[in-house]
């Protein structure tokens, strides 16, 4: 397992990070047999969010208090999401979110706090000037933006350099060898494809850690699918994954990624975060890992090197390797 930093957060985080949409209250058992088993493998990060539901962040909470661990794990919390009552990303939604989820976790303080989507009509402003509030009362040790662009993040930053208060450190957009056709969900941002070379390129050269979610591009890249199986599913699932992602250019970028994973001994899914895991960003990876097995697989794929030459023919930018 390879570590990095996050500014503000003074414990070395995994760049594998788990996310925790799978654990729950009424099976703790098996909850904290997972997080158990990742935390054997070298994950000291764990992603959490009220809007996952299920009692998540109470789950990982009653974890870290029964293993004793809350010096040795990165906690990424998140909060703002829209809701039926509209878009949510307002200093009032912070704080409630934010209190809700340190009552939940049992925790003093959330390592890493991130807005789990924008509201781009809403001014940055007051939006840093609370993100601030929560810092210096010690509640969050450091804060990004989910879902933000580039753009509103340089923007947020410039407000908090301006003012002197401390600024977004980190953002976690959707990042996979897949270029998103349409969002999975409302307010998503996605940062892959020739679409989201900018947004890489500013990534670079600010050297802001990303945390990318959905590295199978929502299953595409899973092994599960084929052009012909993914054009008859009729299961939810299966749907969103053809609305974002079944266009004729990605199904050549799964093909690749089968070619090269055979001849690398590799599973499709291991190829395809080692792609993610491979770019030239300070970049984390959230995983969704259901068992200890997995996320070892998962851990492989992070130990794979792929050449300059491979991302760009995995990425349709040359034809030959």
């Amino acid at each position: 397992m390879e570590y990095g930093q996050v500014p503000g957060v003074d414990k070395p985080i995994s760049r594998l990070v788990q996310g925790t949409v799978m654990v729950r209250e009424d099976d703790l058992p098996g909850s904290f047999a997972l997080l158990d088993a990742v935390f054997a493998q070298g994950c000291t990060a764990f992603d959490t969010a009220r809007h996952y539901g299920r009692g998540n962040e109470a789950t990982v909470g009653r974890w870290l208090r029964a293993r004793g661990l809350h010096d040795r794990v990165v906690v990424i919390g998140k909060g703002a999401h829209h809701g039926p009552e509209g878009n949510r990303v307002t200093p009032a939604d912070i704080a409630a979110d934010l209190d809700a989820s340190l009552t939940q976790l049992g925790l003093d303080a959330i390592d890493l706090y991130l807005l789990h989507r924008d509201d781009p009509a809403v001014p940055v402003g007051p939006i840093v000037e609370a993100l601030n509030e929560h810092h210096r009362a010690g509640k969050i040790r450091a804060f990004g933006g989910s879902n933000w662009t580039h753009g509103r993040i340089a923007e947020a930053n410039a407000y908090a350099a301006a003012h002197g208060l401390v600024p977004f450190v980190a953002s976690s957009p959707q990042f996979s060898l897949a270029e998103q056709a349409d969002p999975p969900w409302p307010g998503c941002v996605s940062i892959g494809g020739p679409a989201g070379e900018e947004a890489r390129e500013w990534y670079r050269r600010e050297r802001m850690p990303l945390f990318t979610w959905s590295s199978l591009a929502g299953g595409f890249l899973s092994g599960r699918y084929d052009r012909q199986n993914l054009a008859t599913l009729q299961d939810p699932v299966a749907e969103r994954t053809r609305r974002s992602y079944g266009t004729d250019a990605n199904f050549e970028r799964l093909a690749r990624v089968g070619t090269l994973a055979a001849e690398r001994g590799l599973t499709v899914p291991q190829l395809a975060l080692a792609y993610v895991l491979a770019q030239p960003l300070e970049l984390f990876a959230l995983v969704g890992s259901e068992s200890g097995e997995e996320f070892a697989a998962n851990v492989a794929a992070g130990a794979v090197r792929l050449a300059p030459a491979d991302l760009d023919w995995l990425d349709l930018r040359r034809e030959t390797r």
